[in-house]
């Protein structure tokens, strides 16, 4: 099935050391790129991550220090890869909670400059959850009705959502969507606005740190403060924003934070 798109649908995979988002690094990213007409590009790199790749991650994705020591460094191709995903919205699998945040920080560790405020998102693992519940691999056998060979593989995981997404507004196009609690948050569409809608309409940050909530205001999404005001907060205990700004947050995280706080003080 064709995807009715605007602008072009970057949906990616990355592969990397570990699962800290401020700490970890990149080893492997795939891209199918989707554009208008629904011609495919794909575009597959082996990154140096200047960092030791743990054994652990590497029997996971099979990729090991000396796979990639001779392979280009992020910020070698970040330019690159920065003008192939231009204008691009960004899709994938668990992305919203990983793959994109971690892709923003590398590239603000290369001194890119990626907005991501003006696209889309989709994430076919949170349409997956909310409709059926099940692993890419289970996504790939249910909808495709074939089994995934190379999982966790960048590529052969990145070509296995790009089958699941298609797949998904096929089988649900027209369809309302409950969420987890119950309450109505659309009806999927073969529009990207409406796969965004049920895959980010809520995300404040990147890696979901803050979110908003039903009224439109901007909670905490973790920790003691979990679903109050974070502007609220940020008044009455001055002390948080320091301690979160020195702490293990990703970059976008902290000036998402810093935003809401100058904004804060401006209306005072």
């Amino acid at each position: 099935m064709e995807l009715k798109l605007k602008n072009a649908l970057a949906i990616f995979d990355l592969e990397t050391t570990g699962t800290s988002i401020s700490l970890d690094r990149i080893v492997e990213i795939s891209i199918v790129k989707i554009l208008p007409n629904n011609e495919e590009i794909i575009k597959t790199l082996r990154i140096n991550p200047e960092i030791p790749i743990p054994l652990e991650s590497s029997m996971i994705h099979g990729i090991y220090d000396k796979d990639v020591q001779d392979a280009p460094t992020f910020k070698s191709v970040a330019k690159e890869l920065s003008v192939f995903l231009s204008g691009a919205d960004l899709g994938g699998f668990n992305c919203l909670k990983f793959d994109i945040p971690l892709l923003v920080e590398e590239f603000s560790r290369a001194g890119v400059d990626f907005d991501t405020s003006n696209r889309k998102f989709v994430d076919a693992q949170k349409i997956f959850h909310m409709m059926e519940k099940r692993t890419l691999t289970a996504a790939y056998k249910f909808y495709c009705n074939k089994v995934l060979e190379g999982a966790h593989g960048a590529e052969a995981d990145t070509l296995a959502t790009t089958a699941v997404i298609k797949a998904q507004v096929e089988r649900y196009q027209g369809q309302e969507v409950i969420d987890p609690m119950g309450n109505k948050i659309g009806v999927l569409e073969n529009s990207i606005d409406s796969l965004h809608q049920l895959s980010a309409s809520n995300m404040v940050d990147l890696a979901g740190r803050f979110v908003f909530n039903q009224d439109g205001v901007e909670v905490f999404n973790f920790g003691k403060h979990k679903n109050k005001p974070v502007e609220e907060i940020l008044k009455v205990e001055s002390g948080y924003y320091d301690w979160m700004m020195k702490g293990d947050f990703p970059m976008d995280t902290k000036r998402k934070l810093t935003q809401i706080k100058l904004r804060g003080f401006n209306s005072r």
